[in-house]
């Protein structure tokens, strides 16, 4: 079965489990991987910083349910066109994963919403992942049922990768789109270009155009040229 999105959002084709390098987050990982697949925590909510791969997990979990025919929705509660009205019915799917509830925390109608699509979700059987840009306990939730429907499962952390990590971050992407991308250039981006992995990807694929179009290898002159630095 496919993955069921409203309103045209779709998974980016990129966020998968083998394309995400855990780091210090292979029990957050592994957890993920066992909720999506219907084997672990029912529900299950983490946090990170912005750049920390929140995100790419959530569609990652959904590739994998879909992959095993089993309807999945992600849904980044921070999107404008959102309401809460989004939630209602899809308790149906097998997997929901909400992103950012740090950007609706505080809403009423938002927590009302959330508090009884949590209530829906656990009498239908569907799985929940939920993830914020804070701990469930700094988001400012005021609706106390809701607080603690947050911790009806685990609570994990998500750790940014270190250097030693967005530098084998950069080799595995490039890898997987052929890009010989050397360790003395995959340095230089990281010393001279933004360090979130959402910019350096963005950074990798412009490199990989240019370098298709010039029919160039990714030398450091001519990341310097292609980039403007």
């Amino acid at each position: 079965m496919s993955v069921q999105l409203p309103l045209s959002l779709r998974l980016r084709d990129d966020a998968t489990f083998e394309n995400f390098l855990p780091g210090a987050n292979g029990a957050l990982v592994a957890a993920v991987r066992a909720s999506a697949a219907g084997t672990g925590d029912r529900f299950l909510c983490f946090w990170g910083p912005p750049g920390s791969g929140r995100t790419h997990l959530l569609q990652a979990a959904c590739h994998l349910a879909g992959g095993l025919d089993l309807p999945a929705a992600y849904l980044p509660l921070g999107e404008a066109l959102l309401a809460p009205a989004v939630l209602e019915g899809l308790e149906s799917l097998a997997l929901v994963c909400l992103d950012d509830l740090d950007r609706v925390a505080g809403t009423a109608e938002w927590e009302t919403a959330l508090f009884h699509f949590y209530n829906r979700a656990r009498e239908a059987g569907t799985v929940l992942l939920v993830a914020a840009g804070t701990p469930p306990g700094g988001l400012g939730i005021r609706l106390a049922d809701l607080r603690s429907r947050l911790a009806w499962g685990p609570v994990y952390q998500l750790r940014p990768l270190d250097d030693g990590g967005r530098l084998a971050l950069l080799r595995l992407r490039a890898q997987a789109r052929g890009l010989e991308l050397e360790d003395g250039v995959a340095a230089y981006l990281l010393r001279r270009c933004a360090r979130d992995p959402r910019d350096l990807m963005e950074l990798l694929e412009t490199l990989d155009r240019a370098s298709l179009v010039n029919q160039r290898r990714l030398t450091i002159p001519f990341v310097k040229s292609v980039l403007g630095l």
